[in-house]
């Protein structure tokens, strides 16, 4: 919940290194003292796979590939499958400032044969990001990803002072958890990625940590780095990191806002028009127009989990708002919506939250809003209300989902968004999803033991 970006962050930043070559990992090594690589893979339901391998054989994997047997995690193939294959992409490389001897790369999932695994993640935005390149256009984000910081056995935060109603912005608290804080901070400025500002967040026990935005596929691979970074540095300080959407009832749960800008080949901004009210050009209300159509359908993809439907839906928490939108709604620098926009030439989707995979969130929303670019939606009316205390006088706005299967059928029954992705990624998607449902109603919970034992 950033208080100081109404002002738009308007500089191009570094992307991935863009060399006519690629990195020789090899050399990367010797010239940096690394021993071991982790070549990772972000699997459907978000979860990181790692291969560690020795410098000495990172040569042959950036040329074939690290192996895997993908029925092992959760992509949607069967132990009968050949090999699947992470080919390292070493623009994504970054040595691990806290164990200086690791680097970590991002990879790209293959077949053996060399055929693209199309439901992999990665390979999802990669694509989409080529659709944006043809269109002359770059699509920018940044994330806010909101954590908590908890006890090792995750059932408590793991600061017993931190018991304030209103804990936003507490700096005692965020004086006590200095330790972790600070040194997450220094990593991000030590890697290039101008971190500005960090809070303790609306929750107590939770923070927030944010750094400048970048093109998707980077901001998805620091996404990706980042929450292994910060549970990493949390173990290290006996601590327990997690961006589980609603870990804890009756508090904020953790959101991952992304701010969205779209950007010409010539560097301009084309979401800036300094004529409008908001600042916003027409590319840009068709692009919001894109994400205000498609948005019940990508709620599966923004909050992915059981979970995600207790924040989203959830009652006033503690502090007195949840931070957290339930109807499909638009408006100008108002934090109670869906969208926002919240200075020129960007806007803000407050949708997602924290079990959000990094890179398909970013992935639907670039097939969401380049969708509307080329249809030239219509976001609808703009409401400013505050949805908080005045959401039930709105009747003609979309609900958001009310629990995973609604989202799941919700997003089954979007051909548009579905094509956008990819039919092999949707109809893996959708399957998985739907089996998890499954396997909750499945759970036996203590709730329906104390509510009907006796009935």
């Amino acid at each position: 919940m950033v208080q100081n970006r109404d002002k738009p962050r308007q500089g191009i930043s570094t992307p991935h290194r863009q060399t006519t070559e690629p990195l020789d990992l090899a050399a990367y090594a010797r010239d940096r003292g690394i021993k071991h690589f982790m070549v990772s893979f972000t699997d459907l339901f978000g979860s990181q796979r790692a291969k560690l391998v020795p410098a000495e054989g990172i040569a042959e994997m950036q040329a074939g590939g690290a192996g895997f047997a993908g029925f092992a995690t959760w992509l949607d193939l069967t132990p009968a499958h050949p090999d699947m294959l992470g080919i390292p992409d070493a623009s994504s490389v970054i040595q691990l400032p806290w164990k200086k001897e690791v680097a970590w790369v991002a990879s790209n999932c293959v077949m053996s044969g060399g055929i693209e695994l199309e439901q992999a993640p990665r390979n999802v935005l990669t694509r989409l990001c080529r659709e944006a390149a043809d269109m002359g256009l770059t699509v920018k984000t940044g994330v806010e990803p909101e954590f908590f910081l908890m006890t090792p056995d995750g059932l408590a935060i793991g600061d017993p002072a931190d018991t304030a109603t209103k804990p936003c912005y507490d700096q005692q608290a965020m004086f006590r958890r200095l330790d972790v804080i600070a040194e997450i901070s220094d990593y991000m400025l030590e890697l290039g990625w101008e971190p500005y500002q960090s809070d303790h967040e609306d929750a107590n026990g939770q923070w927030e940590m944010n750094w400048k935005y970048d093109n998707a596929l980077a901001t998805a691979d620091k996404h990706s780095f980042f929450k292994f970074m910060t549970k990493a540095i949390a173990e290290k300080h006996g601590l327990r990191a997690t961006f589980m959407p609603k870990p804890i009832m009756g508090l904020t749960g953790n959101g991952c806002h992304l701010h969205i800008s779209v950007w010409n080949a010539d560097g301009t901004n084309a979401f800036a028009d300094d004529h409008d009210e908001l600042g916003l050009s027409r590319q840009g209300y068709h692009f919001v127009g894109g994400i205000m159509k498609h948005a019940s359908a990508l709620a599966l993809l923004s909050c992915p989990t059981v979970n995600s439907y207790k924040r989203i839906n959830a009652p006033r928490t503690t502090s007195g708002a949840t931070w957290a939108p339930n109807s499909v709604t638009w408006t100008g620098n108002n934090r109670t919506h869906m969208v926002r926009v919240p200075g020129p030439g960007r806007f803000e989707f407050r949708l997602p939250d924290g079990a959000a995979n990094p890179y398909l969130v970013q992935a639907a929303i670039m097939a969401a809003g380049l969708s509307g670019l080329r249809s030239k939606a219509d976001p609808g009316p703009r409401s400013d209300i505050d949805m908080y205390a005045e959401g039930h006088t709105i009747t003609d706005a979309p609900k958001l989902p009310l629990n995973l299967l609604d989202a799941i059928r919700a997003f089954d029954e979007d051909e548009g968004l579905k094509t956008a992705l990819g039919e092999e990624f949707a109809t893996a998607y959708v399957k998985l999803k739907t089996r998890e449902w499954n396997n909750y109603c499945a759970h036996l919970s203590q709730w329906e033991r104390d509510n009907t034992l006796d009935i």
